[in-house]
């Protein structure tokens, strides 16, 4: 088992391990502005990624994204993992909770809170807006051979 935050690499993948939900609060980034964010890790540079930023985040109950934001190019996607909150979009109230997931074009001006009594959970997936051209199976070779695993 690989330690909390922490990546192995091979040719083809990327193993991180974030820790368990309740840690997730412990984890903080900079951002300019800002300054630290605790409950939040940014996954791109820790695993790799070419095509999107992913990012895990913890929110104490009573706290809230402290600004509005769009983006330029990017769609992003929330997925709510547990707890309940409030997103915002474009002046618009949606209640979320532990199963919610909440897409949110660029140009949506965007905020959320956590108006809940337990940590709010969620993963956070940033891409261009537009970009995918296949998914699922379509995008799969899928390779003539029994799956096999260890005893």
């Amino acid at each position: 088992m690989l330690a909390r935050n922490t990546a192995r690499k091979g040719t083809h993948y990327t193993l991180f391990e974030s820790g368990a939900l309740k840690d997730w609060i412990n984890n903080s980034v900079d951002i300019p502005g800002l300054g630290k964010v605790p409950g939040k890790l940014f996954l791109k540079d820790a695993m790799g990624l070419s095509s999107t930023e992913i990012s895990i985040n913890a929110m104490p109950p009573g706290q809230g994204m402290p600004f509005h934001h769009t983006h330029r190019q990017n769609e992003e996607v929330y997925i709510f993992i547990h707890g309940k909150g409030q997103v915002q979009v474009d002046g618009e109230t949606l209640d979320v909770r532990e199963g919610s997931v909440v897409r949110i074009a660029p140009k949506g001006e965007r905020v959320w809170r956590n108006n809940g009594s337990e940590m709010l959970v969620y993963i956070v997936m940033q891409m261009r807006e537009g970009s995918l051209q296949q998914w699922g199976t379509g995008d799969a070779d899928i390779p003539q051979k029994p799956v096999v695993w260890p005893a």
